[in-house]
């Protein structure tokens, strides 16, 4: 098996390039921003830092592919490289410090491309987390200055916490009820919202999360991250991985019920 160690290596030093030109215009008074066809935003810095990432893979992976949210595909193989230059652009555009690039690698193999290598990098709030195949996911300033991550042991939904993004996506879905019957059978619920809750399932400090609508940049990082730190992630319909269009992760010990609450009455 490839132990993916130079790969995640390099995903770090994407990450910390990606991470001086979006803090560069962080809170900018005069950050460009444009409204994509599918009427979400996108800042200059989303175009500048995805570009930025591309250039180093161009030099250093390229006969990679390369797929990101702002610029689509370049390149074939069975190699692909998936980026998201701001996951919570909404709040990048408005000062709120819960945004991250997500840098992931992703192999070609059975059941299609899996992510082997993932980077999260927050850096408005000093966080990172990262995770490569067969090796655990881990957080911290560098990768010499790093804690393993884990996932809880709760294993009873009235003793879990559980995290989402917003009401609107569940409710267009016909999946509201089923949600909120979810909500009222846990200890506690918090709307962290973006890439934040995956990283707190893999830390341990939540035990489950969701989301109804979501792109592969947005999972590919995040995936290998929850399940290297032994959780699971899956889509809505429980296909492993982050191939579904939507995202299901929590500690492995509630993920059935989890499914159960989101698809009682879909």
């Amino acid at each position: 098996m490839p132990d993916y160690l130079d790969d995640l290596r390099l995903a770090h030093v994407l990450a910390d390039a990606a991470d001086a030109a979006t803090m560069d215009r962080f809170k900018a008074l005069d950050l460009k921003v444009e409204t994509k066809p599918d009427m979400t935003p996108v800042s200059e810095a989303d175009k500048a830092a995805e570009e930025l990432i591309r250039g180093h893979l161009g030099r250093a992976r390229p006969r990679d592919a390369i797929l990101g949210e702002e610029y689509g595909v370049e390149g074939t193989g069975p190699r692909r490289w998936v980026i998201d230059p701001i996951d919570g652009t909404k709040n990048y555009v408005r000062g709120v410090p819960v945004w991250a690039t997500l840098i992931s690698l992703m192999e070609a193999g059975e059941g299609g491309f899996q992510p082997v290598v993932g980077v999260v990098s927050a850096p408005a709030l000093g966080r990172r987390w990262w995770a490569a195949k067969g090796h655990g996911a881990f957080s911290g300033r560098s990768l010499t200055k790093a804690s393993r991550l884990r996932v809880s042991r709760v294993s009873k939904l009235s003793d879990a916490s559980f995290s989402y993004s917003s009401l609107s996506g569940w409710e267009e879905q016909g999946r509201l009820d089923g949600f909120l019957d979810l909500t009222r059978e846990v200890w506690r619920t918090r709307a962290y919202g973006d890439f934040w809750p995956y990283m707190m399932v893999a830390e341990g400090a939540v035990d489950m999360c969701a989301e109804p609508e979501l792109s592969l940049w947005d999972m590919a990082a995040t995936a290998i991250v929850v399940t290297e730190a032994g959780g699971t992630f899956t889509g809505l319909d429980a296909r492993p991985g982050p191939h579904s269009g939507n995202a299901a992760a929590s500690n492995g010990l509630l993920h059935d019920e989890l499914l159960g609450y989101l698809n009682q009455r879909y």
